[in-house]
């Protein structure tokens, strides 16, 4: 490249500085990092800003069989959701926004303590919102959206795409609870308090890359026309089965990505370093065999709980 300079700058001043301009540009375009928490949990960073999706950590142990027998407590669904602040802290060093897709507590339960401790901003439905705003989230952190919003911030941008729940229970998952500014809640809040309150999906606009990310195995096919990421954060748990050819058409109206990363295809149950063969086997597998069937041109990169994917 020195050389090359060298040999431009005897023709042109101009061209000189714009190679050099060039050459800056590039050294400073930092490549995207994409640190997968579990669950529907990311951290994305373009080396400009910090943003943190679903960023639900405790992995608190609750509910039925499937457990293994380890030490850590048992919640049932009337227990507190209690944050695991030491885990979390070895985790989440730094956050500029965090974007909450709905208020289950896989997705939210961990929010009140990180945009406490990092000052993030956050992006919700008013459910989302207003279970922060009981826990001590001051407002001018807060940004309630419903779907239809396109923000630009400083180094980064958001759009925020109305979507819908996973088809739960067999096709009977139905849940009309929502909190709004004057809902009355005393926190801490217990597990079955963190209602869904809505779903979104966002596209979240980076440096050099736009990321659609998925909090549910569902979305509005019309809401996504248009959109066309280069990486597709897809949520494949086996909720997806029941709803017509999930894979296809969400591919489709994406435009097939160049990059499919799965989400949300985990036992969040389960702490960090447990087996996940069962739903690898369950959920990952079938999703990148599909995907080679309808998108070959995309690549599927699978994630791993707590490292780091790095996408020039």
């Amino acid at each position: 490249m020195m050389q090359r300079v060298k040999t431009l700058a005897l023709g042109s001043a101009v061209t000189l500085c714009l190679v050099l301009v060039t050459s800056q540009a590039a050294a400073q375009r930092a490549p995207l990092q994409m640190k997968y928490l579990g669950a529907a949990g990311w951290e994305i960073s373009d080396g400009n800003v910090v943003v943190l999706i679903d960023p639900y950590i405790s992995r608190l142990k609750y509910g039925g069989g499937g457990h293994p027998d380890d030490d850590r407590p048992s919640f049932a669904r009337d227990d507190v959701a209690q944050s695991d602040t030491v885990l979390v802290d070895s985790i989440v060093t730094r956050a500029d926004f965090i974007l909450v897709h709905h208020g289950h507590f896989d997705h939210l339960a961990d929010v009140p303590y990180i945009a406490a401790k990092t000052g993030a901003k956050v992006i919700g439905t008013e459910t989302t919102i207003t279970i922060l705003r009981a826990y001590g989230i001051p407002d001018d952190q807060l940004y309630a959206v419903g779907g239809g919003e396109d923000y630009q911030f400083d180094n980064f941008s958001v759009r925020v795409v109305p979507s819908i729940h996973s088809a739960l229970g067999e096709k009977h998952y139905f849940d009309a609870r929502r909190f709004d500014r004057d809902s009355d809640i005393e926190t801490p809040l217990r597990i079955n308090q963190f209602i869904e309150g809505g779903s979104l999906m966002f596209l979240a606009r980076f440096d050099h890359h736009d990321v659609l990310t998925m909090g549910s195995m569902n979305f509005v096919e019309r809401e996504l026309e248009g959109i066309r990421p280069d990486i597709l954060l897809a949520g494949i748990n086996g909720s997806r089965l029941g709803l017509y050819n999930y894979d296809e058409r969400l591919l489709s109206v994406t435009g097939n990505p160049p990059i499919i990363i799965p989400t949300h295809w985990d036992n969040f149950r389960l702490p960090y370093g447990f087996s996940q063969e069962a739903n690898v086997a369950r959920n990952l597998v079938p999703f990148v065999r599909a995907v080679e069937a309808i998108s070959p041109d995309s690549e599927v990169i699978l994630p791993t709980h707590l490292e780091t994917i790095v996408i020039n």
